[in-house]
């Protein structure tokens, strides 16, 4: 690593020639006018602007690699210089001070806009204090308006303009022929303008002319995995840098590639194709709408690549290790994820079945995401392998320990692989082998009452298996709830006894209305009637299902509800005798291989 510091004018010509340019994980920035103006006055001061990182080439550059913004024409160049952190800083300054093209840039509410940037020359030479307001910047036709645009505040359009208003054009400060050029029309105009333009001269352009930006230059061998970390820890753009971009800087500049087809690899569009595919056919892996999180992102598929060809290399050569960490990731060739993107596609797709078995449907119901990686890792590996007698329970019975135990919500790495490889020996039937999240995860008897939000998988776990042991909706009733229902009749959890009722009603158990207790899955057309004590609210219900009232108290059992401790109101019975039959739920969702807590202890 050595620290440099070149002229900022040098710099300048380095982006426009194409020597320094971005690699391609960079996200475009735009900044908006009044930075611009406020980055120019700090120059035009000599103040510090601070680091800017770049990353030597050594010739060939280990990314796939742009200009920045407005240095199109230096295209086709290969960079000697990438530039790892002051993007913004830099395109700014150099679409403001060296291009012969207005700067796009928005305005406060993100308004696109071309902007000519000056310096009011008299300010300019004032108390530094002014110097924020002596920058200003005026529309791409040079004329500022104001009064809903009938009123001319400020031409600017010829120089003869520019010098009578005393505004010095910004973007000629590194081009001196013309800049001497507009000095001579300035103190042509104005004898007086000889002083201005000294002072001018001395406080405002040799400041800007003999700049220094304070440059990190990080040698050419420096590793993939290095550059990401100094990337995230210095980048002062705000947002962190994922592998994915690393990945799709680097495979775009595959040479290997490039050669065999003509063309970059686009990884963003492959995982595109990918994820749509996948969500399309199973929406629990992934919403379409822009904007939106729910469902699998790129690194929970990188993850899964890394985890199969790690386990790969681990086959063929003992003592190596399953592993998807950074390291991994930036590790993993082209050619193998090429090779191994289509079997982990497929094994996801498996995942999205098996959710749907479990009647978890919608990515806003999956209890965790994390949890699919090793999953879809296993699937890809053992392929129809683990499709053989008790191999789907086997799979369940962990699916459901890790997420009623809560194993995958804190760090999820290390666990990854320990259940990749446990996993796949649990299916093969090793001698000894059970995965440590089916034998470490516990459900504590009293956890019931704490499991209240959505946030807790958990909570959606056991809000999935009331379906799928055959709840019926109070509505709906001439079929137990599936996978197509919950879509179709919005069904979602719903309260049973209102909050509202029990707080006017005491009861031992109050404090537990918002539990999973006394929640359960039911259409949002069933929840219309649902207003008062259940014992009210259940008589309408009744009458539009068209049922007898046994018959219908049938209907509430399939959710492991007491009927006559609804009609009662009997709220406290209804919690104790509801949570024993969750509990039994949950064990055997779990294998029974777990502890619980009661009042007496362990």
């Amino acid at each position: 690593m050595a620290l440099d510091s070149p002229k900022l004018k040098d710099v300048l010509k380095d982006v426009a020639s194409g020597v320094l340019q971005l690699p391609d994980f960079q996200r475009e920035w735009k900044w908006d006018d009044e930075r611009i103006r406020a980055l120019i006055a700090t120059v035009t001061m000599d103040y510090p602007l601070g680091v800017v990182m770049t990353l030597e080439t050594g010739g060939t550059s280990p990314f796939r690699a742009r200009t920045l913004k407005g240095a199109e024409d230096a295209d086709g160049r290969g960079p000697d210089l990438l530039l790892l952190d002051g993007q913004q800083r830099l395109t700014s300054l150099f679409q403001a001070l060296h291009r012969e093209h207005p700067v796009e840039t928005v305005d406060a509410r993100n308004k696109n806009l071309r902007r000519w940037y000056y310096i009011d020359i008299a300010k300019a030479v004032g108390s530094p204090a002014d110097r924020d307001d002596a920058v200003v910047s005026v529309p791409e036709e040079r004329i500022l308006k104001s009064n809903f645009a009938r009123r001319v505040v400020l031409d600017l359009s010829t120089t003869e303009l520019e010098c009578a208003a005393g505004y010095f054009p910004l973007h000629l400060v590194f081009d001196i022929q013309r800049m001497n050029a507009w000095h001579k029309a300035f103190v042509k105009l104005d004898e007086a303008n000889w002083d201005l333009w000294s002072q001018f001269e001395e406080l405002v352009l040799n400041n800007v002319q003999s700049f220094q930006v304070p440059m990190i230059k990080l040698a050419a061998s420096t590793t993939m995995d290095a550059v990401c970390a100094v990337f995230e820890r210095v980048n002062t753009g705000g947002v962190p840098l994922n592998v994915f971009e690393l990945l799709t800087a680097t495979y775009a500049g595959n040479q290997q590639h490039i050669a065999e087809t003509g063309e970059y690899y686009r990884l963003p569009e492959e995982w595109q194709r990918i994820k749509t595919g996948l969500a399309s056919a199973y929406p629990v892996l992934g919403r379409l709408e822009a904007g939106l999180e729910d469902g699998l992102i790129s690194s929970d598929f990188l993850q899964a690549v890394a985890l199969v060809r790690t386990w790969e290399r681990k086959r063929d050569r003992p003592g190596a290790a399953v592993s998807c960490k950074r390291r991994d990731l930036l590790e993993l060739p082209l050619a193998d994820f090429q090779r191994l993107a289509p079997r982990v596609e497929q094994a996801f797709a498996w995942v999205g079945a098996f959710l749907e078995q479990q009647c978890i449907v919608r990515a806003s119901d999956l209890p965790y995401r994390t949890q699919l990686v090793p999953l879809a890792a296993v699937r890809a590996i053992l392929g129809e392998e683990a499709g053989g007698p008790g191999d789907d329970e086997r799979i369940a019975h962990w699916y459901w320990c890790g997420v009623l135990g809560e194993m995958y919500g804190g760090s999820t790495e290390s666990r990854f692989t320990r259940d990749v490889e446990q996993l796949i020996g649990w299916i093969r039937g090793e001698d000894g082998v059970i995965p440590d999240t089916v034998a470490e995860a516990a459900f504590l008897s009293d956890r019931l009452d704490t499991l209240t939000t959505r946030n807790s998988a958990a909570y959606k776990g056991i809000y999935a298996l009331l379906v799928k042991q055959g709840a019926v909706d109070w509505y709906f009733t001439e079929a137990p709830l599936n996978p197509a229902r919950l879509v179709e009749h919005n069904v979602e959890v719903r309260q049973i006894f209102p909050k509202a009722w029990i707080a006017k009603n005491s009861s031992s158990h109050a404090a537990h209305a918002s539990s999973i207790v006394n929640k359960t899955p039911l259409s949002l057309r069933a929840s219309r009637s649902m207003t008062g004590a259940p014992s009210s609210y259940l008589k309408p219900l009744i009458l539009e299902s068209g049922m007898r009232p046994e018959w219908f108290d049938d209907v509430i059992t399939t959710h492991l509800i007491d009927p006559s401790a609804l009609h009662d109101g009997d709220f406290d019975r209804f919690y104790e005798n509801r949570a024993k039959q969750l509990l039994e739920l949950v064990r055997s969702a779990m294998g029974k291989r777990t502890v619980f807590r009661t009042a007496e202890g362990w």
